[in-house]
């Protein structure tokens, strides 16, 4: 019976390794909260173009195969989005909150969105079904990653 030799533990790092790592931390934190808030200026951009190529389309079959192949579409790309844009934060980040960071201003953005700006302009509308689809889609996806990241222990360090 072979038995492997313990290993020594691990020296802690230096201050300045420590330093240089705190800053690549809080920059990556920096990126994934402009990158949530990139998400949801694309999903908003989205959600309005194509319901409007869905109500510029003529009533019938043709209009609910463009609405359903955008929609699928549509969320699919959102659900990706969020999860690259979380397994980004938390990856930079290193702690199990960093999914915070890209969601909180994805949703200000989001909810911002509904509201009118002083020129009267309107990105999200109470009837745009694919919109409230694709705000639907990534807000859950952003709760069930963030849970996900807060339930899963941490890896164990030797």
């Amino acid at each position: 019976m072979s038995v492997a030799p313990e290993q020594e533990p691990a020296a802690p790092p230096e201050p300045s390794g420590r330093a240089v790592d705190l800053a690549l931390r809080v920059a990556g934190g920096a990126v994934a909260v402009w990158a949530g808030v990139l998400a949801a200026v694309l999903d908003l951009l989205y959600a309005t173009w194509a319901w409007e190529v869905v109500k510029g389309r003529p009533g019938g079959a043709g209009k609910a195969l463009v609405g359903i192949a955008l929609a699928l579409v549509g969320i699919a790309a959102v659900v990706l989005l969020t999860v690259l844009v979380s397994g980004f934060a938390h990856r930079a980040v290193g702690t199990r909150w960093a999914a915070a960071l890209a969601a909180l201003p994805w949703f200000v953005v989001i909810v911002a969105g509904g509201f009118r700006t002083v020129e009267g302009d309107l990105a999200l509308s109470g009837d745009n079904v694919l919109g409230l689809g694709l705000i639907v889609a990534g807000a859950i996806t952003f709760a069930v990653l963030g849970f996900r990241q807060l339930v899963v222990p941490p890896p164990a360090v030797r």
